[in-house]
């Protein structure tokens, strides 16, 4: 097996003439095998320390450059003058959160000619939430012991830093782009008595990784373009913030947290001991995310990492789960299709679980597939990984699968139409349907989008489904409803689901999509609906990667409000559908019929 071991020259010390000369004991270099660095540091010995860096932006408007406490972990030897490249973790939530009320979602909607209703809850308590001490993380020891230094960085506005939190605004890159700056001396930093300190000790390499928002921000540094950042890893993270809490015009929310919008979260993370200088910037963020409309602004604009998808060179080893309904796919798929056209290095793991670390799942595996991409990446070390299959995808049934691409590259769009028998159950076909038929639903927020699916009848849904499988069919990608539909109100929300129908009737909920039909022409422009008016909305679901076992039916189903997602008005809402207008675009591996 192939070792291939890196250190630096030893120094040479001179003794005098009675002496023999004597060189200094080197410190330990990296060691790699088969592509992969080796554990040869001691993670018990590391040195840790807690500086501060300057970020060039005011977020909090008292006329000082923000400051993001950054904590230091590195190996010993760094002490003896080994030069090791870092792993980066910025975040929001390493000094906790505090208790912030969501928006009431039981609210009507919007009407252009109307003014709307807004209900806005304020942040409860100023409880100061101190720093930990020790940051910690499971991928730490890992690291250092393959010869990393682990830096971790407070988000603006958090625990130590100053600086104001404002999910995803310019300030967090900002904030979170200058410590790959001072790692590369490009940016001032300094201990907490004030004295300057650099980072000699590492190469100036930098690889990003994170969870969530942890896994946001290093695709809103690598966005910048920065010099240093050689790798990301986001796990579960967001590439556009308008489709996190928004869709199509919509107001949506992230899976589990009803409610919840950009000032909430940012209420939430705001744990620096200060508060007040912050207080004006939030009650900006309330003003400006605009939940009546649903409307892109220059707002969301701002926190839209796709703009600057052009600057990234970063090569991004990105991961999500298929059943992740708090970061949807959607912000995985998007990001991972624009780094392809822009020729970037990438590959993707999907797997079946929702919003988690894949270290939780597949542990040796996943270790191996990231040692070899930081390897490759921040050691600059040829070990082929560029040349590897691009797309590791779990099965439902828990096994795992490589394939050259993602989607899969063999899929193919297939188009259905319904045919009469909604408020049961109609079926779908890949024929034409003659003559206009139309069926009509009524609105019920109340209900649960599976249990409306699941019904053999309901009036509050409409829900169509094609002939037993004879084969799989494997959907990859994105589903599209292209919908015909009158509304009885100037307002409505329209949800669209792909279902899976076992042999026993069991009905499963696969992905869905929501979309503000006033947001039909533009997602960043309103247009009224005139009620008795047929309008074509198009709904894109959720990107997936599924497969459809023999004999199961595939299915699609109709309905407006969406309880755990949407907005929710009261009861009544009117939609009627036209069939003959309305067509479902799936991208499919295999026969639907």
């Amino acid at each position: 097996m192939r070792r291939v071991r890196m250190g630096l020259l030893a120094a040479v010390c001179v003794l005098p003439l009675t002496g023999m000369p004597a060189l200094a004991e080197p410190p330990q270099g990296p060691v790699f095998q088969d592509g992969e660095a080796q554990p040869v540091f001691d993670p018990a010995q590391a040195v840790r320390e807690d500086l501060f860096v300057t970020a060039p932006v005011d977020s909090d408007r008292d006329g000082q450059d923000d400051v993001v406490h950054v904590q230091v972990v590195r190996p010993k030897e760094t002490q003896q003058g080994l030069r090791v490249p870092v792993v980066y973790q910025a975040s929001p939530y390493f000094s906790g959160g505090n208790d912030v009320p969501n928006h009431n979602v039981d609210t009507e909607l919007h009407v252009p000619e109307k003014p709307g209703n807004r209900t806005i809850r304020t942040a409860g308590g100023d409880e100061r939430i101190a720093a930990a001490a020790d940051i910690s993380w499971a991928y730490e020891e890992y690291l250092l012991a393959r010869g990393y230094a682990v830096v971790y960085g407070e988000s603006l506005g958090t625990g130590l830093s100053t600086g104001c939190p404002t999910t995803g605004a310019e300030n967090e890159t900002i904030g979170a782009k200058s410590v790959v700056d001072w790692l590369n001396s490009r940016a001032p930093g300094h201990d907490a008595s004030g004295a300057p300190a650099e980072a000699a000790w590492t190469t100036g390499k930098v690889g990003m990784m994170g969870v969530s928002y942890n896994g946001t921000l290093p695709n809103a540094v690598a966005s910048t373009g920065v010099e240093g950042l050689e790798a990301i890893v986001p796990i579960g993270a967001i590439s556009n913030w308008y489709d996190y809490y928004r869709s199509d015009g919509a107001v949506v929310a992230p899976g589990g947290f009803q409610g919840e919008d950009a000032d909430v979260l940012a209420k939430y993370v705001h744990t620096r001991a200060d508060r007040e200088p912050c207080r004006t910037v939030l009650d900006q963020l309330t003003a400006e995310q605009d939940r009546i409309t649903g409307d892109y602004s220059p707002f969301w604009d701002e926190r839209n990492y796709l703009d600057d998808v052009d600057k990234v060179h970063a090569a991004v080893l990105s991961v999500h789960g298929l059943n992740d309904w708090n970061v949807k796919t959607r912000q995985a798929a998007q990001w991972y299709a624009a780094l392809r056209e822009q020729d970037v290095p990438h590959k993707i793991w999907w797997h079946q679980s929702g919003h988690t670390d894949p270290l939780r799942l597949r542990e040796q595996e996943w270790l191996r597939t990231l040692n070899r991409w930081f390897t490759r990446y921040l050691y600059d070390l040829p070990n082929g990984v560029e040349g590897e299959p691009r797309a590791t995808v779990q099965r439902e049934d828990g096994s795992w699968t490589e394939e050259a691409e993602w989607p899969a590259p063999d899929a193919r769009e297939a188009t259905l139409r319904p045919t009469p028998g909604g408020p049961e159950r109609g079926g779908l076909t890949a024929a034409r349907v003659p003559g206009r038929v139309s069926e009509s639903l009524h609105d019920d927020a109340g209900r649960l989008a599976e249990d409306l699916a699941a019904a053999p009848s309901s009036p509050n849904r409409l829900a169509y489904f094609g002939a037993p499988l004879a084969a799989p069919a494997r959907v990859s990608g994105t589903v599209r409803a292209e919908l015909a539909l009158t509304f009885d109100r100037p307002a409505a929300n329209v949800t669209a689901l792909l279902v899976d129908q076992a042999p026993d009737g069991a009905v499963t909920v696969v992905t869905r999509g929501w979309a503000d039909p006033q947001n039909r022409h533009s997602i960043d422009r309103t247009s009224p609906i005139e009620p008795g008016k047929n309008y074509s909305i198009n709904v894109a679901m959720q990107p997936d990667d599924y497969v459809f076992a023999p004999g199961h039916r595939l299915g699609i189903v109709v309905l407006s409000s969406d309880h755990d997602f949407t907005l929710r008005p009261k009861p009544g809402a009117g939609l009627e559908l036209d069939l003959s207008r309305t067509r479902f675009r799936l991208p499919i591996v295999g026969p639907v019929e």
